[in-house]
């Protein structure tokens, strides 16, 4: 294995991990050696991602979690805690996109909800949850996946005036980004840092494969600031180009 800016021996978990963004940054990371734990709700699907790392040689172990599933979480942390004892790294990547019709007007609250509970709730849950492992690290990092059309200050400019109203994935990362600088500014006393990144527009499965990059390529970014040392940033938003506005 490369060991890249002394990540080798680290603990990691992605969740959401069994395909996409999240498989690509559990590779990345694996290759970097760290231990990787992929977390995902789909047994299958956690299952033969995690065998297809394996064949290449990684350091990749399944973890079930669903992220809305309290006692899930709980039980997916009591595991790390008997498995490693620590946990240095966390990557909350699940999320869904609720559908269309997006519209405010007509949003359906079962709906609206399901989208918060994957995308914040779930955020918070798993962080809570690890947040006893990630204190033992003495240097844990929290990368939370968030997407550039979470940016206020991009749609009060009127850059994303050409996308239909959303009141579910859209308001669901601006609520991330500001969940993000909190648990930044609590935890930053525990040396923990939190950072929220935008992947780009990638082409998976939560777009239909519409998007302009591979996934992959928006791991990169996720990847380098869950690799970041201890003297790193905290409570940002960053993309491939450096800071988001927020």
């Amino acid at each position: 294995m490369i060991d890249k800016d002394g990540t080798a021996g680290r603990i990691a978990l992605v969740t959401g991990a069994n395909k996409g963004i999240g498989r690509e940054v559990v590779a990345q990371l694996a290759r970097r050696g760290m231990t990787v734990l992929l977390a995902a709700r789909d047994e299958q699907r956690r299952a033969d991602a995690v065998a297809a790392l394996r064949a290449d040689g990684l350091d990749v172990h399944p973890v079930a979690l669903d992220v809305t599933d309290v006692t899930s979480v709980a039980e997916a942390a009591r595991w790390v805690d008997d498995e490693y004892g620590r946990l240095d790294v966390l990557v909350n990547n699940a999320a869904i996109t609720g559908g269309r019709p997006g519209q405010p007007s007509v949003m359906d609250l079962d709906r609206l909800r399901s989208v918060f509970e994957t995308n914040v709730f779930g955020v918070l849950t798993v962080t809570n949850a690890m947040l006893p492992l990630l204190r033992r690290s003495g240097a844990a990092v929290v990368v939370n996946v968030s997407s550039s059309v979470g940016s206020l200050q991009r749609a009060a400019s009127g850059e994303w005036d050409v996308m239909p109203p959303s009141a579910t994935y859209v308001p669901s990362k601006t609520a991330l980004n500001s969940l993000t600088v909190q648990y930044a500014k609590e935890l930053q006393a525990d040396k923990i840092l939190v950072n929220a990144v935008n992947p780009g527009w990638c082409a998976t499965d939560l777009n239909g494969h519409q998007g302009q990059l591979s996934a992959a390529e928006g791991a990169n970014i996720v990847v380098r600031y869950a690799t970041i040392g201890p003297d790193g940033p905290t409570g940002g938003f960053f993309g491939a180009e450096g800071v988001e506005p927020w």
